[in-house]
């Protein structure tokens, strides 16, 4: 049985991905690798854990999903957005431009500076391939997202792309409008049944163990419609 591996939320914990991949013996080829999104901000490796991302996309056939850490860090090196900007330095967003700046010391102002330089000499693809990222993805049995589903859209395809990204108290206190179960990050399991293993809900599948808040980083491995099973590793550098 070939099995879907979901992982969600990295943001820049390098270390217990990898740990995570050889916890569950990924094996690339035989096993399907989902990647949920939120790549990058308040661990210390973005760089790294985007370029592995993008390697495993194009060499292995992983499938990853746009979260709102990435769009935002898009948005804010490609200097879209004033108000990305304002999150992303209250957001995580200094450790993911000493990543690419290559430096630690200094304002955030002169940091992300020198991060924008640095992505447009060496890392637009990362903008590139972050940007391009789908909202969703969707098999026999699961629709695949970063945020959720907004139950007031009957189709929720045509929910907006903002819900896909950020949307948390309707999709986890109401019943989806689907007969498959979601997989979904960005909420952190601690948060919905208080510790940070992965959460199993109603129709709901929450795997954001907050690796990069000091928890763990969970993978959940697919094996059938209801057949799971769960990995974690702590936090560390």
């Amino acid at each position: 049985m070939k099995r879907t591996l979901v992982i969600s939320d990295i943001h820049g914990c390098y270390t217990p991905f990898n740990d995570l991949l050889e916890r569950m013996n990924y094996c690339p080829g035989e096993d399907q690798l989902m990647l949920l999104g939120d790549f990058v901000d308040r661990g210390p490796q973005s760089r790294e854990v985007v370029e592995q991302v993008i390697g495993l996309v194009q060499k292995d056939g992983a499938i990853a999903i746009q979260g709102n850490h990435d769009e935002r860090l898009v948005d804010v090196m490609l200097e879209r957005s004033e108000q990305a900007l304002l999150k992303f330095t209250g957001h995580g967003g200094r450790q993911t431009a000493e990543s690419y700046a290559g430096i630690k010391q200094g304002p955030i102002e002169y940091v992300i500076d020198q991060a924008k330089i640095a992505v447009q000499e060496r890392y637009a693809h990362h903008m590139t391939f972050l940007d391009n990222l789908p909202y969703y993805h969707e098999d026999e049995h699961f629709i695949y997202v970063h945020a959720g589903l907004n139950p007031n859209y009957l189709n929720w395809k045509e929910q907006p792309a903002r819900d896909f990204l950020y949307i948390k108290q309707p999709f986890l206190e109401r019943p989806t409008n689907v007969n498959k179960t979601v997989i979904f990050g960005h909420t952190k399991t601690i948060d919905i049944h208080g510790k940070p293993d992965i959460w199993f809900g109603a129709g709901k599948i929450g795997v954001d163990g907050g690796c990069a808040t000091g928890h763990q980083l969970n993978g959940l491995a697919i094996t059938g419609a209801t057949e799971f099973n769960v990995y974690s590793v702590p936090w560390r550098l």
